[in-house]
């Protein structure tokens, strides 16, 4: 079986960290940005001008390209219930991880508080981290090309 390079955004690097701790030997390396270990790790979403923006753009292309477009009320519900109970990535989970990962976030993340973003990175050995300038939860909207090369820069180095 071949390990797979691992890159995820957001609930995508969740799963990225948890399909590490399940499968480590599925995955060869992870970037994780923007990736929360538990529930309090993230703000207040009804707080970010930003969000809403980004909400609003989802429900827009949700109605646009859906099967279901009358469903993103339903949609969105069990996702801020994932959000509200999930994840729950213990320190001990993170101290097992041997593969190559970088811990990645902006440097303005509106949704992910910093100190989880630090939890994650400081507890899982040889971990990266890459804070990006000038961006935020939505580098890869904000700035493409840093996001790339960023990106980029992982995979040559693993």
């Amino acid at each position: 079986m071949s390990k797979a390079a691992v890159i995820g955004w957001s609930d995508g690097a969740i799963i990225g960290l948890k399909l590490m701790i399940a499968n480590p030997g599925r995955v060869s390396r992870l970037f994780a940005f923007a990736a929360n270990s538990d529930p309090s790790g993230i703000y207040h979403l009804s707080d970010s001008r930003m969000f809403e923006n980004y909400s609003q753009r989802t429900r827009d292309e949700y109605e646009k390209l859906s099967l279901t477009p009358g469903e993103y009320d339903d949609f969105l519900e069990q996702m801020e219930k994932m959000w509200g109970s999930q994840p729950n990535i213990t320190k001990s989970e993170l101290r097992n991880l041997e593969h190559p990962i970088w811990v990645a976030a902006g440097d303005h993340d509106e949704i992910v508080r910093r100190t989880d973003t630090l939890f994650i990175a400081e507890n899982i050995p040889g971990a990266g981290l890459l804070i990006q300038p000038e961006v935020s939860h939505f580098s890869h909207l904000q700035n493409p090309q840093e996001f790339t090369e960023d990106l980029f820069r992982f995979l040559r180095a693993h």
